[in-house]
């Protein structure tokens, strides 16, 4: 799969688009994440934000501190209430796009797992995985992993070697 990638919620009232290769993708387990998707954990896939453009329907918004002190704005469809994305103001550059909410999720599959301090006792999510106890300082290991990863994804469904 190459971009751009297509997505929207539940009640089809939003619609976007991705139009560049993502960044990385990631699962958290924080408490906000487990909250947010009310399930054990959360998955994330970062995009440059000037690749993602609504194409349909209207995006609320609210924000929270997130546990460093930045603060988090939260994008969901007004009318079902599905999250969409999510950003942290002081980098305002790439939003992470909730990647269940493309048209085809087959070809995700996470790098890197973080807040693994909080993750639920009976999660197993295998040790392939990057993992990190808390927020990592810098996401350079797991966008360079995605950028490997992805690139021999892409090579292997263009039958390149």
């Amino acid at each position: 799969m190459t971009a751009p990638y297509h997505g929207g919620c539940q009640c089809t009232s939003v619609r976007y688009v991705v139009r560049a290769e993502p960044e990385t993708l990631y699962v958290c387990h924080c408490r906000d994440c487990q909250k947010q998707s009310a399930s054990a954990f959360a998955m994330s896939l970062t995009v440059p934000t000037s690749s993602l453009e609504i194409t349909a329907g209207e995006l609320k918004q609210w924000s929270r501190p997130a546990e460093s002190g930045a603060g988090v704005f939260c994008r969901f469809c007004a009318d079902c209430g599905t999250r969409i994305l999510h950003g942290k103001d002081t980098r305002p550059e790439y939003v992470n796009i909730k990647p269940g909410t493309l048209d085809d999720t087959r070809w995700l599959q996470p790098v890197a797992q973080i807040w693994t301090s909080r993750a639920q006792s009976w999660v197993g999510l295998g040790d392939q995985l990057l993992s990190y106890p808390a927020q990592p300082p810098q996401s350079d290991a797991m966008w360079a992993r995605w950028h490997r990863e992805h690139a021999d994804r892409l090579k292997s469904s263009h039958g390149q070697s």
